[in-house]
């Protein structure tokens, strides 16, 4: 279910938006604009004016095209991007194929086009732009115009040297490139990670609203029942003894008052159970969580540690349910034979410890566990299932109802997992105001309500 969550459909929302592309062209046009202007006219190098500014205003006409042709919050398709990526390292090349080549300090822009697309665009095709700007920085290093300086001169650069400026240039390509898109990706992950979360509490807050649903509904029928009993006695007794409709007329009476009887348990149930549904002490919560997951072939054994006081009850918490059922489902899922549960609570904290006697984290991932879309734990146990976003989603939620988690192995990799969550133990008894108490403030208004208009039609319908 889980991985239903995460977009297996390409992310519009992460396409490079093309006023930013925009944006940064009008930058380099400024830029370069500068530097020729400069080289030209101040420092009066030689400089092939007129077919530079011809590139630069190529660059500017493609950008009043496109600001002109598309609005500003249009966002590129992946190849189109590409393609303008393309254009500017093609025309950036030739700006500096007129002046020097690689001699030229400006050669290291070559690989902005390539930053740009490694944060934005899919591996492949920054793949595909990074080999051909390395292929034109290449060009560069043997085919280009001299280096613009003093008039007469003709500054010469060693190969040793131009050879340095080329490893330099493509590896700053190589290196910015894959830096910029392990930073990108991870912020995808982490961004389509806290959607999946947000998703899972709203999921989990529907299904707690559709009991003040259910008294919303008592609350609306109440009346139009009230009117069919009351419509139907009324007939009833001016039918007297007439056979042909007094039978129809008394079942449309009696189950008039079925539907009432339905209704009252509804609001009975809405009221008189909820602070019993909206408290639940801790082993009750250990047992809901471990409930759904003992019929697939793995014991599940609950073990108590030494406990002092009284039990820790709590408010009813969806979000710390889920969390703890996913941990537990983890550990089902890599279990051998059994996993064991271990709770406690004392004076200060409440905690349980969860211990599957399965392969254990690998050492190379313990550090890592609870980011999202992590890998399995381990190549050998492929069935058993992965540790990405599930466990990040359980990682969160239970952190946000104050909890401390702790990942390990039980005495060594390959002898099991444990995983530890404990909580202070004011911080299980407080309520949570982030949406994952039982219910709303507003839905205990529609009860309270619609508790009160019902007794007063029942009150009214007996007199």
């Amino acid at each position: 279910m889980l991985e239903e969550l995460r977009p297996s459909y390409p992310r519009h929302s992460h396409n490079l938006r093309l006023n930013t592309l925009i944006r940064l062209r009008w930058l380099a046009i400024i830029g370069q604009s500068a530097a020729v202007l400069v080289v030209a006219y101040w420092i009066a190098f030689p400089l092939p004016v007129g077919p530079c500014f011809v590139l630069i205003a190529a660059s500017a006409w493609l950008n009043l095209y496109l600001t002109f042709r598309y609005p500003a919050t249009y966002r590129l398709q992946p190849f189109a991007a590409l393609g303008i990526l393309t254009f500017d390292a093609l025309q950036l090349a030739g700006l500096l194929f007129m002046t020097g080549g690689l001699t030229n300090p400006f050669a290291l822009l070559m690989a902005v086009p390539v930053v740009i697309s490694a944060t934005s665009l899919p591996l492949h095709l920054t793949a595909l732009l990074g080999f051909l700007v390395v292929a034109l920085v290449s060009i560069l290093a043997f085919f280009h115009l001299p280096l613009p300086w003093f008039p007469g001169t003709e500054i010469a650069m060693p190969y040793l040297y131009v050879a340095g400026i080329w490893i330099a240039v493509v590896s700053s390509i190589a290196f910015t490139g894959v830096y910029a898109y392990r930073v990108a990706e991870e912020a995808r992950l982490l961004a389509d990670a806290l959607s999946a979360t947000e998703l899972v509490l709203q999921r989990e807050q529907h299904i707690s609203a559709l009991d003040g649903l259910a008294a919303a509904a008592a609350h609306e029928l109440g009346t139009p029942l009230a009117t069919i009993a009351l419509v139907a006695r009324e007939m009833e007794r001016a039918l007297g003894s007439d056979s042909r409709f007094r039978e129809d007329v008394t079942l449309l009476r009696t189950q008039s008052e079925r539907c009432r009887e339905i209704l009252k348990q509804l609001t009975s149930l809405s009221s008189e159970g909820e602070a019993h549904m909206a408290r639940l002490p801790f082993t009750s919560l250990i047992e809901e969580v471990v409930a759904p997951h003992r019929d697939f072939g793995i014991e599940i054994r609950l073990a108590p540690s030494v406990t002092s006081g009284p039990e820790p009850v709590g408010r009813r918490n969806p979000g710390v349910i889920y969390g703890l059922g996913n941990l537990v489902e983890n550990a089902v899922d890599f279990a051998r034979e059994a996993v064991t549960i271990h709770w406690r609570w004392d004076s200060t904290t409440v905690g349980l410890t969860i211990i599957d006697d399965g392969p254990g984290f690998p050492a190379e991932i313990l550090d890592r566990i609870g980011e999202p879309y992590m890998s399995k734990r381990s190549a050998a146990t492929s069935s058993g299932g992965g540790l990405g976003l599930g466990l990040f989603i359980a990682k969160t939620l239970l952190e946000r109802s104050g909890a401390t988690l702790r990942f390990g192995n039980a005495g060594g990799e390959g002898m099991g997992a444990t995983v530890e969550v404990t909580w202070p133990r004011d911080e299980f008894l407080a309520p949570h105001s982030y949406g994952a108490e039982s219910e709303s403030s507003d839905n205990l208004e529609i009860r309270r309500i619609s508790d009160k208009s019902m007794k007063e039609k029942r009150a009214k319908n007996d007199e």
